[in-house]
């Protein structure tokens, strides 16, 4: 989850793609003009070990897009696909 979160802060979207499962991955990505990630916080995990299959990680994200304050808070699901954690779906929390 952080890489993926310093992905976006850094606009690498070759990582964020290669990052998410192929079953859910976009054929692109395009950032947001104007905005700018300001920090991150894991508000919890489910799962996600090392001997795991699968993990949840619900996050709240900050970021100021034109000037005004935001944030994201999210519930992201996991899977382990060729040896490595990879982005299925997420869910945007009210």
């Amino acid at each position: 989850m952080r890489s993926r979160y310093s992905a976006f802060v850094k606009l690498d979207a070759g990582y964020l793609l290669r990052s998410w499962h192929p079953a859910t991955r976009p054929e692109g990505l395009e950032f947001e003009p104007g905005l700018r990630w300001e920090g991150l916080e894991i508000v919890r995990t489910v799962d996600g070990a090392v001997g795991d299959t699968r993990g949840v990680v619900e996050f709240r994200a900050r970021y100021v897009q034109d000037g005004e304050p935001g944030e994201l808070h999210e519930v992201s699901r996991f899977v382990r696909h060729d040896d490595a954690w990879v982005y299925v779906s997420g869910r945007i929390q009210a």
